[in-house]
């Protein structure tokens, strides 16, 4: 997997402060995106030791909510096993911290991978510029959703996280 960065006490992808991680390789490609430099799979850097420390290291901090993984597309094909081994080692070493993943798929198309189970809040669909709205919490355009990922899966349909 690569990333093109790691934000620190971020505030605006996700409840409270997170750590972000910019995976690279995004194959929706939206126009407006605010990012089209993570699109490129082979692009950033190689997620080494050295950056899954500088994570930890963030998330070790108490007023650290959790992470929240973006880009480019976490669930691009080529990033899914690599994204789904580093959350299920950040859930089983930080259980009290959040994690989000925002994807342009929607959740009905990837709500059964197993990595799914260790998400607590999941930001779907692409981002559609006509629909942009930039007062929208921690989604960019209104055809996005903010799903709570626990629920969702116990009762097999969607329901949105609480503002």
């Amino acid at each position: 997997m690569r990333y093109h960065n790691i934000t620190k006490d971020d505030m605006l992808n996700g409840d409270g402060l997170r750590v972000v991680l910019w995976v690279s390789g995004c194959e929706h490609r939206c126009k407006g995106c605010h990012n089209p430099v993570t699109w490129d799979i082979n692009g950033g850097l190689e997620f080494d030791e050295a950056a899954k420390g500088e994570v930890f290291e963030e998330l070790k901090k108490d007023y650290i909510s959790g992470i929240t993984f973006s880009g480019g597309d976490p669930l691009h094909t080529q990033n899914r096993t690599d994204v789904s081994r580093l959350i299920r080692e950040i859930k089983d070493k930080f259980p009290n911290k959040t994690i989000w993943l925002y994807s342009g798929y929607d959740w009905e198309e990837v709500k059964d991978l197993p990595l799914m189970e260790n998400i607590d809040v999941f930001v779907d669909g692409e981002f559609v510029e006509r629909l942009k709205d930039n007062l929208l919490l921690w989604r960019g355009s209104s055809n996005q959703r903010v799903i709570d990922v626990k629920k969702s899966l116990k009762i097999g349909n969607v329901v949105l996280a609480a503002k």
